[in-house]
């Protein structure tokens, strides 16, 4: 009978997760193309030839560096936030809610906003620059000196809200006893940080990081709606990025499984490691 109950569950699970992942690693050894029926088993060649493929590892650097930052600021902006903010005073309310907009809003407004903004002809970015004296000639965002740069900036403004409403849940739930004796103990603000505040957070903060690696490093769609038509795609061309175009432009279903299956794996043991180093975190997570 228990096994009865569960049985919808485990075939959801079956359906929904085990068998996309089994069947993508199956797809990964086969020479497929992504519409027609032809197809056939060439074991791990796909692996050697994205081994020995320029722009595989090109879109695996672009992917860490893209995720590396954007994490990285997202993590410090949504602290530092969320510690604002939770603070008192007057039209705090209206504030959250103006700072949570960038995460509410859809990934193709965002992006057409920011094309707006960062244009090398009209945009408002350009116009502040000039008005204030810093540059003489208008900076191309969206060429391939700073595509990077603007998509990173982009997707830091887009995501670091979720960081903030992570860590602002956090703090409203520690005692303000622990702040209240610290001060009568003559703690500092940033002492009162270091000993009560950061370990209070380290647990969801263990959490936080490890959602949006994973969240970051497979974006796809801030980065391809950001490249596609600005010219410089190629240069913040992730690896999720090349998977779609393997598969669906150059129609090579096996090499974009392939590399599928190589982000799982990079995932894996990514996070794997990230247990193993931050154990106490995580028996706290």
């Amino acid at each position: 009978m228990g096994y009865l109950t569960i049985s919808p569950a485990l075939f959801l699970i079956l359906a929904l997760t085990l068998y996309p992942v089994a069947y993508s690693i199956w797809l990964s050894l086969l020479e497929k193309h992504s519409f027609f029926p032809q197809e056939r088993f060439i074991g791990l060649e796909n692996y050697l030839y994205l081994w020995t493929d320029a722009e595989f590892w090109s879109s695996l650097w672009l992917g860490v560096v893209y995720s590396a930052w954007t994490i990285l600021f997202q993590v410090i902006l949504g602290v530092v936030a969320a510690l604002i903010l939770n603070e008192t005073f007057v039209g705090r309310g209206l504030v959250r809610a103006i700072v949570l907009f960038p995460y509410m809003i859809p990934t193709i407004v965002a992006v057409i906003l920011w094309k707006w903004l960062l244009n090398d002809t009209y945009g408002v970015v350009n116009y502040w620059l000039f008005a204030f004296g810093i540059v003489r000639d208008p900076i191309s965002w969206l060429g391939a000196d700073h595509i990077m740069l603007s998509v990173i900036v982009m997707s830091i403004w887009q995501f670091f809200p979720f960081v903030l409403l992570s860590i602002l849940a956090r703090l409203q739930t520690i005692p303000p006893e622990l702040y209240e004796a610290a001060k009568v103990d003559g703690a500092s603000a940033i002492s009162r940080f270091i000993h009560i505040t950061l370990p209070q957070i380290r647990g969801i903060l263990f959490v936080v990081i490890l959602l949006r690696s994973i969240w970051m490093f497979t974006k796809f769609d801030t980065v391809w709606l950001m490249g596609e038509g600005a010219g410089a795609g190629r240069f913040i061309r992730t690896l999720p990025v090349y998977a779609y175009m393997r598969t669906l432009t150059y129609y090579q279903a096996g090499l974009g499984a392939a590399l599928a299956v190589i982000m799982f794996a990079i995932l894996i043991v990514c996070t794997v490691f990230y247990f193993r180093l931050f154990r106490e975190e995580a028996d706290i997570g």
